[in-house]
């Protein structure tokens, strides 16, 4: 009998795998457009994920529409360093905030060995460097604020532009891209001409105001109704960089997206004791948009959620699983590293102090109890926010592990026992 047990769990494992792939490669593709603003792929994406909600037989879906304002880069995106060319993504990228660009601007390097800030904007005062875009490695930008930000400003010198030189990969961002800037701003990789004279830019942007993006609510209708458990997971990510590179984000977060609908599946399959929510977050990228909007109008009563799992971007391989919890959710830590000992979901736990970086953070600031989990540094971080983060280089090791554990925690604590 245990081993025909034994051998169904595993089916059961190896169907989910299945649908979770599927997921994971629909997400990603150019269909969707790194799921992001210019081109719609994040409303495609919400209405491909509610149609799988509905697929998987859950109780009901809602979309919860919500607004946000949102700079995109959707046209010309072309570089070139006195005749050579860059290519985005690789050589350069945009910060998230920047204006476009058009046109031909010399170049003015900073002197970080003899840094002297009355000097710097003197000689950028000079007529030779009028319309100048300003090279700097952004380190130094950074311990200088005060300075790089006035030359971020029309009103503090007469600069065009910034560039700043960045490790690589690049990583593009969307966390600042609810305002614009003055200028624009570059990062560029550390193979950047050290003494070029010349920049040509053909850089376009959008900054569309009030768009409107869903959060996707599935419910699973468990025995009793007065509390419920709750997956997350954003679905949304960086969209494009010009019209010919997209951010596909197959870690971030195809895999938790993929993972919450295929738990969406489960429970449908097996009647849990109390309702189940599922939530695909739209917004995360940009500031955490969609989750701060549902725990602003929650669907259901926030204080009546038993345990939130926020998944982001759990599609790696390291043994070793990075979470953060809330206060509130410090009982669960425990409960999870004695079901890790017993069941080796993982090496161990790498808890971290809990932030603001992904949807589970406006539920803690509520005293939600929660966790998040995310797989860092294993084989496909070094491709986060990158457009290497792709179906050719996605990794599922982890999936498994944390379906199992979540599933067991919320079986464990819905025994007669716990009851």
């Amino acid at each position: 009998m245990l081993v025909v047990i034994a051998c169904w769990m595993t089916a059961i494992q190896a169907q989910n795998l299945t649908h979770y792939k599927d997921i994971v490669r629909e997400l990603s593709s150019a269909k969707y457009q790194g799921r992001g603003y210019a081109k719609n792929g994040v409303v495609k994406a919400g209405k491909y994920i509610a149609n799988e909600f509905k697929r998987s037989g859950v109780s009901e879906v809602t979309l919860q529409p919500f607004t946000i304002n949102i700079n995109t880069f959707p046209g010309n995106m072309a570089m070139s360093v006195d005749g050579r060319k860059l290519r985005p993504g690789t050589d350069f990228v945009m910060r998230e905030y920047s204006p476009g660009a058009h046109g031909t601007y010399p170049l003015f390097y900073v002197d970080t060995l003899h840094y002297d800030s009355k000097r710097l904007f003197e000689e950028l005062a000079r007529p030779e460097h009028k319309d100048a875009f300003v090279v700097c490695d952004f380190w130094f930008t950074y311990r200088h604020g005060a300075d790089f930000r006035r030359l971020q400003s029309k009103d503090g010198c007469q600069n065009a532009g910034l560039i700043y030189t960045w490790d690589t990969p690049l990583k593009f961002y969307k966390a600042y891209a609810d305002r614009v800037v003055d200028k624009p701003i570059v990062w560029v990789s550390a193979s950047f001409p050290k003494e070029a004279k010349t920049i040509k830019v053909n850089i376009d942007h959008e900054f569309l105001e009030n768009y409107e993006s869903s959060n996707v609510i599935a419910k699973v209708s468990g025995e009793r109704h007065d509390s419920c458990y709750v997956f997350t997971a954003h679905y949304d990510h960086l969209g494009n960089l010009g019209r010919d590179l997209y951010f596909p984000g197959a870690n971030d977060n195809a895999s938790g997206t993929a993972a919450i609908i295929t738990l969406a599946e489960h429970y449908a399959q097996h009647k849990p004791l109390f309702d189940i929510y599922c939530i695909a977050f739209a917004g995360e990228d940009s500031g955490l948009n969609g989750s701060t909007f549902f725990v602003k109008n929650p669907l259901f009563p926030l204080q009546g959620i038993r345990y939130l799992f926020n998944l982001d971007m759990i599609g790696d391989n390291n043994p070793v699983q990075y979470c953060e919890f809330s206060d509130a959710g410090l009982t669960g830590f425990a409960l999870m590293q004695q079901l890790n000992q017993s069941h080796h979901y993982f090496k161990a736990f790498n808890r971290g102090v809990l932030a603001a970086n992904s949807d589970h953070f406006p539920f803690a600031e509520r005293g939600v109890p929660c966790v998040m989990f995310e797989n860092e540094q294993g084989d496909t971080f070094v491709h986060y926010h990158t457009a290497n983060d792709n179906w050719g280089n996605a990794v599922f090791t982890t999936y498994e592990p944390i379906f199992e554990l979540v599933t067991d925690y919320v079986r464990l604590t819905t025994s007669p026992a716990a009851k």
